[in-house]
């Protein structure tokens, strides 16, 4: 009789909705570290029992690398940290030695559920935030499987083909000759984006925030002239961070759920700064 065959790996992607609603929702979260947590899991493709065994010991910020001296597969590994990971174990402060984190297993199941009901997101486990990582190392296009693997930890790299699609479809738009780096396709992701214009008191400044981004996504100015130009710089400049990185560009979301008192305005990057400077005329 010839073997079963195993059942197709669960694919589960997170949206860009969702991906935006749960960052913002654990960055106000009481307790710090389960931002943090959600933080590494997409961005070193790490397991939950990974992360919540991380010692201080084995985190190296200089190199950024951390060293995982036991995991599922029974071999150690390292692990590359990206500058939002490092950011993340740097909100936590950084210590000589001990847990970094105090989660149990099911304290932060029950801080996950109880997350995901809030928002009402639904059929979403926390280790899709690893397929979700690995899924986005593919899309980069700038590693190979072996270097996915070695992220990872596959021992396998059979355990990698569910993913193989992300790569072929890269390649689909190479052989059709449409150059990533072109013209053209830069200025398709240099579009504008919504932005929070509030003046929230006390120090006197208006504030812009871009809720596509991180929450640290802000800029502050004396007038809203000043600081929509502001608003305009630091967008082109993190757009093409990104874009130079290999890191995918969030897309613009035209429904914001709660954004927080304010008024919702689109910054262009391109725009010219006389346009600008008209828009903050306009009563706001």
């Amino acid at each position: 009789m010839r073997k079963p065959k195993a059942p197709p790996g669960r694919v589960r992607r997170l949206t860009p909705r969702e991906d935006r609603q749960i960052l913002r929702y654990a960055y106000s979260s009481t307790n710090q570290e389960f931002y943090s947590i959600i933080v590494l899991a997409l961005e070193t493709c790490m397991r939950q029992g990974e992360i919540l065994q991380l010692e201080w010991e084995h985190v190296n910020l200089r190199t950024r690398i951390v060293h995982l001296p036991e995991t599922k597969n029974g071999s150690p590994r390292d692990v590359p940290l990206t500058t939002d990971a490092v950011e993340a174990f740097l909100r936590l402060g950084v210590k000589k030695s001990g847990r970094v984190f105090s989660y149990t297993a099911a304290g932060l199941k029950s801080t996950w559920r109880y997350m995901l009901k809030r928002l009402g997101v639904e059929d979403l486990h926390f280790h899709d935030l690893r397929h979700e990582g690995i899924s986005r190392l593919f899309e980069r296009g700038t590693l190979d499987m072996l270097e996915i693997a070695a992220i990872s930890g596959h021992k396998s790299l059979a355990m990698l083909k569910r993913y193989t699609h992300l790569r072929a479809s890269r390649l689909v738009r190479k052989l059709d000759g449409q150059r990533s780096r072109s013209k053209q396709a830069v200025l398709n992701l240099l579009m504008p984006y919504p932005a929070v214009v509030a003046s929230p008191g006390g120090d006197g400044m208006v504030h812009v925030t871009f809720p596509d981004f991180s929450p640290e996504a802000k800029v502050a100015a004396a007038t809203k002239h000043e600081a929509i130009l502001l608003a305009q710089n630091w967008l082109l400049r993190m757009l093409c961070t990104l874009m130079r990185d290999g890191i995918k560009i969030p897309e613009p979301d035209q429904y914001l759920q709660s954004v927080g008192p304010g008024t919702l305005t689109m910054v262009d990057p391109l725009t010219a700064p006389v346009a600008l400077a008209e828009a903050a005329q306009e009563p706001s």
